[in-house]
């Protein structure tokens, strides 16, 4: 796809503008925030089932319920705030969903104090590098690094991740760049 004269990977033709921005700033790109990385790791979780497009529809709207994704605030969410996100018509309430995002982030500060930072730890699986997509190598929907890092974070008490959802986690904070050879994001 080509537009504004930059090419882009194929799947995003006919995407709305929110998508192509996360496709053009987002995908494949290196982030070393942890809380950017918690907030992919939480929007990830939600997309189990649902399409991508819909929970990147709804983003705002989760930042906001999730108070901006400070994995501190969330690992202490209650009864109270539970159901207040489960009546939240702005995000996917799904109440397995959210305890898992609770559950999660008292998890990622587990990871925090034991590696310094969640940075530190889910990029140590590739010694700090992106891995690329060569020319000529299929789209993969899992693989064997998602594989070992959803085992590792399933060891380390995260819920409701698997193989597949963190394969996509890999691409959204660019340990993995999948972007066509001929994308001008690659």
């Amino acid at each position: 796809m080509t537009t504004n004269n930059l090419s882009r990977c194929h799947w995003i033709e006919g995407k709305p503008d929110y998508y192509v921005q996360y496709h053009d700033e987002v995908w494949g790109k290196p982030e070393h925030n942890d809380q950017q990385l918690f907030r992919w790791l939480v929007l990830e979780l939600f997309h189990i089932g649902l399409s991508w497009q819909l929970v990147l529809s709804k983003i705002d709207n989760f930042d906001q319920a999730f108070d901006y994704f400070d994995y501190h605030k969330i690992a202490h969410y209650n009864e109270t705030k539970i159901q207040s996100l489960m009546s939240n018509e702005g995000i996917i309430r799904h109440q397995q969903k959210i305890r898992a995002a609770i559950n999660n982030a008292q998890a990622f500060i587990k990871i925090q104090n034991e590696f310094g930072s969640f940075d530190h730890y889910i990029w140590s699986f590739t010694n700090g590098k992106t891995l690329v997509r060569e020319q000529g190598q299929p789209m993969l929907a899992q693989s064997d690094l998602s594989d070992e890092v959803t085992k590792d974070l399933k060891k380390r008490g995260f819920k409701f991740l698997g193989s597949v959802t963190v394969y996509s986690y890999l691409q959204a904070i660019g340990i993995l760049n999948d972007h066509d050879i001929h994308c001008h994001f690659r």
